[in-house]
């Protein structure tokens, strides 16, 4: 999940040890985060976190990149997230170097920084001149990474660097489980509705459980569609949809 670079900084904590009354505040923030199964609801929390706990940290985001596209999942400001369209715009920036190459970026001091430099002239438009950014999350095909801004230069520490890591790990554990979660609740869903359409052609045509089920992959067949959509339309219009001459 993380590079063994940012492993060793988290480990080592260079610079200054965290707060034990941060450390007590991230364990609570974990045990909510266990109890929520919405992502969008998860990773809000991590940015308004990053906020209150990350003191240098003025704005704070979560960017999500999948193979086809980047995008905001969290903001604490419009200007978290107009950071991001500035740094899809000019296709580089310490967010999209993080995604891309799987280790924390953190910037000093954006006006003399020459690795991007229209996304740094953008930064410093935007009032911001450090930054810190970590990866958030691997999750399928898409990686997070957590975005921390401060109007001052040199505002990043190392132990500000290790409170980001522990809250991306805590999100990417909540992010994964919650997304556990919601395939299983799909899944029941798809259950519920082919056991209730099986019950429909059972019922209609008199036959069993195993007919049934079998009339039901035959027109998923033979039209084109899932399973599921086939049986979800069934219990909605009690209609069995196949194709002309077929039914």
């Amino acid at each position: 999940m993380f590079s063994p670079r940012d492993t060793l900084e988290l480990g080592e904590q260079p610079g200054g040890a965290i707060d034990p009354q941060v450390a007590i505040e991230l364990s609570r923030l974990a045990r909510e985060l266990q109890a929520s199964d919405e992502t969008e609801a998860i990773l809000q929390r991590i940015v308004d976190a990053a906020v209150s706990e990350i003191r240098p940290a003025q704005h704070a985001g979560v960017t999500v990149a999948s193979k086809t596209a980047v995008w905001t999942a969290a903001k604490s400001s419009g200007i978290a997230a107009e950071l991001d369209v500035a740094q899809c715009r000019t296709g580089d920036g310490p967010c999209l170097t993080t995604l891309r190459e799987h280790h924390s970026v953190r910037v000093d001091d954006f006006s003399a920084e020459a690795r991007w430099p229209k996304f740094a002239a953008a930064a410093v438009e935007n009032g911001v001149l450090s930054s810190l950014s970590v990866q958030l999350f691997v999750e399928d095909d898409d990686i997070g990474a957590l975005n921390l801004y401060s109007a001052r230069r040199s505002a990043f520490s190392d132990a500000d660097q290790g409170v980001a890591l522990l809250l991306a790990s805590q999100a990417s554990v909540a992010v994964a489980a919650s997304r556990k979660i919601g395939n299983l609740r799909i899944a029941l869903e798809s259950r519920d509705v082919i056991g209730q359409a099986k019950g429909i052609l059972m019922e209609r045509f008199k036959v069993s459980a195993d007919e049934a089920f079998a009339l039901l992959i035959t027109a998923s067949q033979q039209t084109h569609r899932k399973l599921n959509q086939i049986a979800e339309e069934l219990t909605m219009t009690g209609e069995l949809t196949l194709p002309p001459g077929r039914r």
